[in-house]
């Protein structure tokens, strides 16, 4: 079973990311920071991550950045899921290593196209829920 990493500062968008990855049989491991998904990342490093933006005590770029320089910190897959729209934001998530992006609010569609995308879904593997 793949592990997703759902980082978030928000207790009702983790708990909706949740149920969409568990649904597309992921196991899922919370985080309210990047600070606690750093942690999280060096115990057991996940398949996928999606990740916050703005968030307090360490912000998802934060994160990013160090989860990249980790051993292993290369393979899993991030997706950025945010408010910040910019350009400048998609732009340096995407240097920063992040592998795709995703606008709030989001739902069960759009989360499994990004992870089909970014390979960590099949398409024949999407439940029909």
């Amino acid at each position: 079973m793949k592990t997703c990493l759902v980082v978030d500062d928000s207790s009702v968008v983790r708990k909706i990311a949740r149920r969409i990855l568990e649904d597309m049989d992921f196991q899922i491991t919370e985080a309210e920071d990047g600070e606690q998904a750093l942690a999280s990342c060096k115990e057991a490093m996940p398949d996928a991550v999606l990740l916050d933006w703005n968030m307090p005590v360490m912000d998802g770029y934060e994160f990013l950045g160090n989860l990249r320089r980790l051993p292993g910190g290369d393979a899993p897959k991030v997706v950025f899921c945010t408010t910040e729209n910019s350009m400048d934001h998609i732009s340096r998530a995407l240097h920063a290593g992040a592998n795709e992006y995703i606008m709030k609010p989001f739902d069960k569609d759009i989360v499994t196209a990004k992870f089909q995308e970014v390979g960590l879904v099949a398409l024949n593997e999407q439940s029909s829920v």
